[in-house]
């Protein structure tokens, strides 16, 4: 692999493996992996700890006053081999992939103030390229110019079906309906937002893998960092 880094950014809708992509990608290629998506989950988790958040609707100002106590950082879990997410240095990793998490991250994402902080950090953290990030914007809002941007898909029924299948590994008691329905909520939610809705950024490639294996998505994509990479 050429020793030129760049930015790669991965955009997609909810539940069609954006972050276990993005994880391959950057323990393939030695990048440093940033998962959005925990960031905003993370400050879902929080509004939901201090009860900022009545029946899906968030107390918007007591959010916007909390950012200001809120650092997230990210470590790679050797142990476990897999990205870890900190809030405030406690390992929140497997409490912000709940199901109550899930149902309310999308109206926390549509605040202003969230999103404005959440770019200022993925923007530093992509200073020194060789990154990987994945979200809903990261190829139109949060990096425009990066060199590579992945537009990645699935029909909504296999990506319910693939949470429900992880939910249920994992021993939560879920139900393929209400999952389903909230991957249809939240692509609703996502694509009409007024604040960094989910679009394909216009030279980003699409990547749908309702019927792709991950090896095969990871072999796809490889190659295209490939043909950005020694073309420079």
């Amino acid at each position: 692999m050429s020793e030129k880094k760049i930015i790669i950014a991965i955009d997609g809708h909810s539940s069609c493996g954006k972050s276990t992509m993005a994880k391959s990608l950057a323990k393939q290629l030695g990048y440093i992996y940033i998962d959005t998506g925990a960031m905003y989950r993370v400050v879902t988790l929080v509004a939901l700890r201090n009860g900022w958040i009545n029946n899906k609707v968030p107390d918007t100002q007591k959010v916007i006053n909390g950012l200001k106590d809120i650092h997230i950082t990210f470590k790679w879990d050797e142990k476990l081999g897999q990205n870890t997410t900190f809030l405030n240095g406690e390992n929140v990793e497997t409490e912000i992939r709940q199901l109550e998490v899930s149902q309310n991250v999308s109206p926390i994402s549509t605040i202003a103030e969230v999103r404005h902080e959440m770019v200022r950090q993925q923007r530093e953290n992509g200073k020194n390229k060789g990154v990987v990030m994945d979200g809903r914007d990261i190829g139109t809002v949060v990096f425009p110019d990066a060199e590579l941007k992945i537009f990645m898909t699935a029909s909504p029924e296999i990506r319910a079906q693939r949470r429900f299948l992880e939910l249920s590994e994992k021993g939560d008691k879920v139900n393929f309906e209400e999952i389903l329905a909230n991957v249809e909520g939240r692509d609703k939610i996502d694509s009409t937002r007024a604040v960094g809705p989910l679009k394909q950024a216009d030279d980003g490639l699409v990547l749908d893998n309702s019927n792709l294996s991950r090896e095969e998505q990871l072999e796809w994509t490889i190659s295209k960092v490939k043909e950005i990479t020694e073309e420079k």
